[in-house]
């Protein structure tokens, strides 16, 4: 999972939010009047304490004390707007354990169901992590379906625009755009249904090609090569093993040399062998 591009593509678009004081939500409405088309108001603290308690807990860097100040922030102040965006802190903030960042990004959206980041994020655990052996499986796999395609719809109405520079806000909705159609393109690829992988893993590379994912590269490829489309799919697998020559010793540097070669093979009159399963 790409989490560290959404860290970095999360703190562009909130940074703002997180500076908010008394007087940016006095002058909210005013701003939201201007920019309805472009997305909705930024939430705001409607008292100074409340500001204070949120400031406190937005500073947090340990996850589980940030998932904690999130708690303690919501049970105290359980209508304010910025009970989801400390959510969504502890959400980034638990890289490395899928498990609770699924939980943050629920907790997110049983407060606002149609935030584009939170659903990103759930659907890409759901897709990633679930198993076939899963006995719930259907079903996880049902829910990161709807929720990327639900992000795809709430990116364009969700994300707060005000007093944010316009190819910032640009930037975020392409990368969430990329987010959600690399999901589905993977629950497709899954699925075999391979033409429609190609269909979305295409719009996932295009989407934000500032910061392309070498696994979904790697994924469009496969999807190419299984559909027998083989000098498209070796161009993208050379771009797979291109875009992760820095990490060579990594899962997907691994099975991009894998497809890479397959493909090589085949355009040579060498016999094929299976094609390379992408990284989990």
């Amino acid at each position: 999972m790409k989490q560290a591009a959404i860290v970095i593509a999360v703190l562009v678009i909130c940074v703002g939010v997180w500076a908010q004081d008394k007087s940016a939500t006095q002058t909210a409405p005013n701003a939201q009047s201007t920019t309805t088309a472009q997305g909705k108001r930024a939430p705001a603290a409607k008292t100074q304490p409340e500001f204070e308690a949120y400031k406190a807990a937005i500073q947090l860097t340990d996850p589980a004390a940030a998932e904690k100040a999130a708690e303690d922030f919501s049970a105290k102040y359980p209508d304010s707007e910025l009970r989801v965006v400390l959510y969504k802190s502890a959400m980034q903030k638990y890289q490395t354990n899928a498990d609770k960042m699924l939980e943050m990004a629920q907790k997110s959206l049983a407060i606002d169901p149609d935030d584009p980041e939170a659903l990103v994020t759930a659907s890409q655990v759901l897709a990633e992590k679930t198993r076939d052996t899963d006995l719930d499986r259907d079903q996880k796999l049902a829910e990161a379906k709807k929720d990327a395609e639900r992000a795809l719809v709430t990116v364009d109405s969700d994300v707060p625009s005000a007093g944010f520079p316009p190819e910032k806000i640009d930037q975020f909705k392409r990368f969430i755009r990329s987010e959600a159609y690399a999901i589905l393109g993977t629950l497709a690829s899954n699925a075999k249904n391979y033409a429609e992988a190609e269909s979305d893993l295409r719009k996932s590379v295009e989407a934000f090609p500032e910061q392309v994912d070498p696994v979904a590269v790697l994924r469009l490829a496969i999807a190419l090569d299984m559909q027998n489309k083989y000098p498209d799919a070796l161009k993208y697998a050379n771009q797979a093993v291109d875009l992760t020559k820095n990490q060579p010793d990594s899962p997907a540097a691994k099975a991009a040399h894998s497809e890479q070669d397959r493909l090589t093979k085949l355009s040579s009159g060498s016999a094929p062998g299976q094609s390379a399963a992408p990284p989990k």
